[in-house]
């Protein structure tokens, strides 16, 4: 048998605002283009142009079955300038908010999604003695505004890989490279702030779920055998995630990261999420990626079981429920994305563990950040040039999932069956 059924696990999409709202914010990313540092010389002042289209989106979340909606906020439209908040910015996401309600879609917020507002940067970035404080404003004045219609946020997006490629290896901005004290001061600073945004928002609104969005992985050594591949991959896994999640869950210091003075030692999420997409097979301080192993369009390895062992490890040190907030892939062709989410989900079935919800990255393809507009995520494939969007077998696929609460034989059949995934070569 094929199909399997979904038991108390829900099914959602997620997008992030700088990815698909389009138009001119100054934000860190429209910079950054400008710049011309984008792999295709693309920017997200085009990206799905989803600001203008916000009614177009959400009838096509609601024709695919869509109950649960992962968003952003773009924090420089909202304060466009430092303390000065836009009643249009608030307008325009409430409108958004209700628009999603009234369908029956729930949205899940994230409050920092890699991008910031141009005056936040040249204040410092959050490398400013400030810079806290200062989101912190940011948050409180938006939990304040949308509390009645959004209880379910997420405060920071995968902390490490926004500091490690911002202030290691330059790919985002700012684009400074092997600043591992300033990578560390950013990351640590993005911990003050989810403990310090955490019982803000259960202030302001008592009945939130609030949690972090960790990019996790696995990590292996290229040889077994070999100490050094092992001690390599262990280091590796603690600096990227177990000393961070630690920290960001619960309040005590795990070096290299410490406890803010004014926190508490305790719980400090209702919820883990996790955004899953691949392995790591290294042999140094450096990411790679097996040999011989199945690949999407970017070469990261698929490899499904991952998502279930990380689910697993993080349930084990700190209980409690588990949302898949991001796993999808890049294949421009939708060659393989139906079997990715078929087999993702099949170990998330058979699990024992409470992931109560998975949302799929991402609804629509859209500006993936330094790669531009090249790697195609979306369940939807969008036209950039002339903005039409047109839902992908992978899409049909998966809304039949929404449908039946799981994936049956003819769906299987149909969608599945015949898709295969390319591989890499010897060298990895």
């Amino acid at each position: 048998m094929s199909g399997f059924t979904l038991s108390g696990c829900e099914l959602g999409v997620a997008t992030a605002a700088t990815q698909i709202e389009g138009g001119a914010a100054d934000t860190t990313w429209h910079r950054w283009a400008a710049a011309d540092r984008i792999t295709d010389h693309s920017t997200p002042a085009r990206a799905a142009d989803h600001w203008n289209r916000v009614e177009q989106d959400v009838a096509l979340l609601g024709e695919l079955g869509v109950r649960h909606y992962r968003m952003g906020l773009e924090w420089a439209r909202i304060e466009p300038l430092r303390g000065q908040f836009d009643p249009a910015g608030f307008a325009h996401y409430r409108d958004e908010f209700t628009r999603l309600r009234d369908a029956g879609i729930r949205p899940l917020v994230t409050l920092h999604h890699f991008s910031e507002p141009g005056w936040f940067a040249d204040a410092g970035g959050w490398l400013a003695p400030d810079a806290v404080p200062t989101f912190l404003r940011f948050a409180e004045a938006v939990v304040s505004e949308f509390a009645d219609l959004v209880s379910d946020w997420i405060t920071i997006n995968e902390p490490t890989v926004y500091a490690s490629h911002a202030y290691l290896w330059g790919l985002w901005p700012p684009g400074e490279t092997s600043a591992y004290r300033r990578a560390l001061a950013v990351t640590q600073a993005l911990v003050d702030a989810h403990l310090a945004a955490y019982p803000m928002i259960h202030r302001l609104c008592p009945d939130a779920k609030v949690g972090v969005a960790h990019h996790l992985r696995v990590f292996g050594p290229r040889s077994p055998r070999n100490p050094l591949h092992r001690g390599a991959s262990a280091l590796s896994r603690y600096l990227f995630q177990d000393a961070l999640v630690e920290v960001m869950a619960t309040g005590r210091s795990r070096p290299p990261l410490r406890r803010p003075k004014a926190v508490v030692p305790g719980r400090y999420y209702d919820f883990h999420g996790i955004n899953y997409y691949t392995r790591s097979t290294v042999a140094g301080l450096a990411d790679g990626t097996a040999a011989n192993v199945p690949v999407n369009d970017l070469g990261w390895e698929v490899y499904p079981r991952g998502i279930v062992e990380l689910a697993r490890w993080m349930h084990a040190r700190w209980p409690g429920p588990i949302w898949i907030t991001e796993n999808g892939t890049a294949d421009a062709a939708d060659a393989f994305r139906s079997r990715y989410v078929y087999e993702h989900l099949a170990q998330i079935a058979v699990s024992d563990l409470p992931i109560e919800r998975y949302y799929h990255w991402c609804f629509t393809d859209n500006f993936e950040w330094a790669e531009g507009e090249g790697a195609r995520f979306g369940l939807v494939d969008l036209d950039f040039g002339t903005q039409v969007r047109t839902v992908r077998e992978s899409g049909r696929f998966y809304a039949d999932i929404i449908a039946n609460h799981g994936v049956t034989d003819a769906a299987y059949d149909r969608w599945v069956a015949g898709q295969e995934y390319p591989t890499n070569g010897e060298d990895g």
